[in-house]
């Protein structure tokens, strides 16, 4: 598998191409679709489950603005996507998501999500006229090998690491998938 087979994936999802659809409608600079939009929908096709969409709680469309929405615009903007659509939004601009952590600010789309807790999760997607584009700071390598390693650009300590692998069930759902610790 290589991005072209993921973007593939993707491509052919009518259910992740309506939800690109409407975040590109948004016109926020510099936006991806990351996390679990992705990641999901590999992790499904590797394990054989052919299913429209992916299984994640949210949809978590970030950017990078600088001059963009503050918090309170992106709340606002992620529960007007939600009551339009029958899909839960979680958008945020990632220069000011730094500060929930103490860290230095982001310079971009790319360095915010390599800073996501697994090299898996910082992998995101944009649509712009009609062309996918994947972006993925640590390579897709971990991805399609499926393997779970903290990202080395994450700040946090390995409790939290350890706490979210308890709480996503990844395991559960993904009889397949490796923790790899470094």
């Amino acid at each position: 598998m290589n991005e072209q087979d993921i973007l593939d994936l993707i491509q052919n999802d009518e259910w992740m191409m309506r939800a690109l659809a409407i975040a590109e409608r948004q016109q926020l600079k510099n936006w991806l679709i990351g996390a679990g939009f992705v990641r999901n929908k590999v992790w499904d096709h590797l394990h054989g489950f052919n299913r429209e969409g992916v299984d994640t709680r949210d949809i978590d469309l970030v950017y990078y603005d600088p001059a963009g929405n503050d918090e309170a615009a992106d709340e606002a903007l992620s529960k007007s996507l939600s009551a339009d659509t029958d899909l839960k939004w979680e958008v945020v601009n990632q220069f000011y998501a730094s500060r929930w952590h103490s860290d230095q600010p982001y310079t971009s789309i790319e360095d915010a999500i390599s800073q996501w807790p697994e090299t898996v999760t910082g992998v995101g997607v944009r649509l712009s006229n009609g062309y996918l584009t994947l972006v993925a700071p640590h390579g897709i390598d971990d991805l399609i090998n499926m393997r779970i390693r903290k990202s080395p650009k994450f700040k946090g300590d390995e409790a939290v690491f350890r706490e979210r692998m308890k709480q996503k069930n990844w395991f559960r759902k993904w009889s397949k998938l490796v923790l790899v610790e470094d």
